[in-house]
């Protein structure tokens, strides 16, 4: 029996489902993947552009060379969601589906925090990473901050990454003495689920003079008296502002009625929404666990599973776990990594690998592997 597979977004998420489905339904599998952009970057080469460690050239990954038995990767901008018909409208047509899986994303919403779109920058965005590459080199003395504007946010370890590595940029240019940095989160520690990152990275600052703010996010930036205002009223001044922007789910998301709280509720151990035959993976949704490539991956193996045993027949598929492992810019050369149980326990439990020359290798190891599973490249 075949069926209609309607996936919205191709990253992570997106992407390792309809790997997975033309691996065990081939080109029976009929899924339809949508994407409004050209290319995938992986999140963390963000930094890398950022820093000048690559050109945006080299992360980015033409959509055009994702060619799998079964799936038809549409570039289209999607315009309307109806999740009771299962129906999607873009630009270019209407979409109806058995199944619909909506992965799109988080998208960031600069107009939350005053001031930021003027006064400072942000990293987040591969448009974004590009112009700090050409910001970063006017930066020689004063303050920098790296500032979350509000909370959840992808990749939670990134804001530590970004400070640290902005440790070795000024040093590697001799401009460290007349430097100040500082990180301004909106958590307790860098990384709550795993007590022992977290104090890895809190000596990691310390060790760096990089001053660490918690449980503060940036709440505005007055770019005429270059100050950030955090969410007491506390005034920072800062030189270079690093911006986490605040995020939510894309509006068309928000316009969908799928959507409470800013993103789509799901059973964390189906990834199913209220509505029948319908699943939400990934950043858009509210499962309960980081909002991280790995973890939109991990969610895209459960729903795959459900619905070639819904295809073909077969046991229930195992339940999402909510387990990952994110690796950690340390700088130096050095990189760490913490493997994460979210679902599994009472509460969220995580096991840290000091940071060490051989977990680079494994993270570019894990970019290659997804990079020759998805691209062939």
């Amino acid at each position: 029996m075949g069926s209609r597979i309607l996936v919205l977004g191709a990253g992570f998420g997106g992407l390792e489902l309809a790997t997975i489905l033309s691996e065990r339904l081939g080109e029976d599998a009929g899924v339809t993947l949508i994407d409004q952009g050209d290319v995938f970057v992986f999140g963390y080469s963000k930094l890398d552009v950022m820093f000048g460690r690559v050109t945006p050239a080299e992360v980015r990954f033409p959509y055009a060379d994702f060619v799998k038995p079964g799936v038809r990767l549409l570039r289209e901008t999607i315009t309307a969601i109806d999740p009771e018909a299962r129906q999607v409208t873009t630009e270019a047509g209407v979409h109806e589906a058995d199944v619909l899986v909506v992965a799109l994303g988080a998208d960031y919403d600069f107009d939350a925090t005053p001031g930021l779109s003027a006064g400072g920058n942000e990293f987040y965005s591969v448009g974004g990473a590009e112009q700090l590459r050409d910001v970063l080199p006017t930066f020689t003395r004063g303050r920098a901050i790296v500032g979350v504007c509000g909370a959840p946010f992808k990749c939670p370890p990134a804001p530590s990454e970004a400070a640290l590595l902005l440790h070795d940029y000024v040093s590697e240019r001799g401009v460290r003495d007349d430097c100040e940095i500082s990180l301004v989160i909106p958590f307790g520690t860098p990384v709550p689920p795993s007590p022992d990152t977290s104090a890895a990275l809190l000596g990691a600052f310390a060790e760096r003079g990089i001053e660490f703010v918690a449980s503060h996010r940036v709440g505005s930036l007055d770019p005429s008296r270059r100050v950030a205002v955090l969410d007491d009223g506390t005034e920072m001044p800062y030189d270079l502002f690093l911006g986490v922007p605040k995020h939510r789910a894309p509006d068309v998301v928000l316009g969908s009625g799928m959507a409470e709280d800013g993103y789509v509720p799901v059973d964390s151990r189906t990834l199913e929404t209220r509505f029948p035959g319908v699943y939400a993976l990934g950043d858009v949704a509210t499962v309960g666990v980081p909002k991280a490539g790995v973890f939109s991956e991990g969610a895209a193996r459960v729903v795959a599973a459900a619905l070639v045993a819904q295809l073909q027949g077969g046991d229930q598929p195992a339940e999402y776990d909510g387990r990952g492992s994110c690796y950690v810019e340390f700088g130096a050369g050095r990189i760490g990594r913490v493997d994460v149980d979210f679902l599994s326990g009472p509460k969220p439990t995580g096991t840290f690998q000091e940071p060490s020359r051989e977990l680079v290798a494994d993270k570019q190891q894990f970019g290659a592997s997804r990079r020759a599973r998805w691209f062939h490249r």
